[in-house]
């Protein structure tokens, strides 16, 4: 008798167990494909300055896959700059087609689980409330953090 219920009582908790973890992933798998994207005044995002995408990447424990992500920056680059707007154009300088506009939350960072096509690539600017700066080199990639603020100049503007 003693046997039966340790043995109904262990099944109960492997199930319970299988169940649980099943549900942990079955979220993670939800937020993976959840949609992102940033918004003017929203205050949800966080870590300014840093890579976004080595959480928000697959298999990465932030929510969403993050196709484009950075960080904007006031002209002393020592404060993020809220509000400002990013653009990606098919030239450099603001020339081309406008293909991609992304808007800045409240902490200063952009970010989109939405598919931007690179292509052959694609020119940035930061457009803030008196100045537009633009990128004059082409990019592939959106991880804009992975090179700001660590191997290049802080993306600004003001």
């Amino acid at each position: 008798m003693k046997r039966k219920l340790i043995v109904t009582v262990f099944s109960a908790i492997a199930l319970f167990i299988t169940v649980s973890s099943c549900k942990k992933e079955s979220n993670a798998d939800e937020n993976k494909n959840e949609t992102k994207t940033s918004v003017y005044n929203s205050n949800e995002s966080h870590n300014m300055g840093q890579n976004c995408m080595s959480c928000h990447k697959q298999n990465g424990s932030g929510e969403g896959l993050f196709n484009t992500a950075g960080t904007v920056y006031d002209s002393l680059k020592t404060s993020t700059f809220p509000n400002a707007t990013i653009k990606l154009f098919t030239g450099p300088n603001g020339t081309g087609t406008l293909k991609y506009t992304l808007q800045v939350d409240a902490k200063g960072n952009f970010y989109t689980t939405d598919i931007i096509d690179f292509g052959t690539g694609l020119y940035p600017a930061a457009q803030g409330s008196s100045t537009t700066k633009f990128m004059s080199s082409v990019i592939l990639q959106g991880q804009c953090n992975g090179c700001h603020g660590v191997s290049t100049d802080k993306i600004w503007t003001k």
